[in-house]
């Protein structure tokens, strides 16, 4: 109750747009794109307190340090340890297999700048507990925000890419210079 109460103040006085699909209706991995600004966490927030989504997000381990711990757990943060990205994937298919039911904030651009490509593990998780994919968007342009469509990912990682490519084509963040095309490392052809 609280929290439907501080993202509808939020939103009454925001200069940001809530301009949203309806919730997902199931367990989904939500993409938080394009990632270019600590100031999408707060966004992010305010769009599941507004939609009554339950969520879970992944946060680098130093986040959740002494006193932040408890609250960045609080606010739904899966500390993820760098040195082991596969360890993360395979706990949350665990947590999804035990029956634990909630949305999962992906940020696969990572730490705002300096990638080449997404990161895979939003693709992975969502393949191996058959969740489908809510896009999730800020657009600095329109200074809109809020859940796009959801997607049934079919395997074919060059076609759903395609897919969520097509989505946020027209979407810049907050610093449009930090963008990162979405693209999967496992789309490049190898080198030879």
């Amino acid at each position: 109750m609280l929290r439907r109460l501080i993202s509808r103040v939020f939103w009454t006085f925001s200069r940001w747009t809530l301009t949203t699909e309806p919730a997902p209706s199931r367990p989904t991995v939500l993409i938080g794109a394009p990632h270019t600004s600590n100031w999408d966490f707060v966004l992010m927030l305010a769009i599941a307190w507004r939609l009554g989504i339950d969520v879970r997000w992944l946060g680098k381990k130093s986040l959740f340090d002494r006193w932040r711990g408890p609250i960045m757990r609080a606010l739904g943060g899966i500390p993820v340890d760098r040195s082991d990205p596969g360890r993360v994937v395979g706990d949350v298919v665990a947590k999804v297999q035990d029956g634990e039911v909630f949305g999962l904030v992906v940020t696969p651009d990572g730490t705002r700048k300096g990638h080449s490509h997404w990161k895979s593990g939003f693709y992975r998780i969502a393949r191996e507990t058959g969740m489908p994919v809510t896009l999730g968007y800020v657009d600095r342009t329109t200074m809109t925000t809020g859940l796009g469509p959801t997607i049934e990912l079919t395997g074919d990682v060059a076609a759903d890419m395609d897919r969520i490519r097509a989505f946020y084509a027209d979407k810049a963040g907050l610093r449009p210079e930090h963008r990162v095309e979405p693209r999967l490392r496992e789309e490049q052809p190898p080198a030879s």
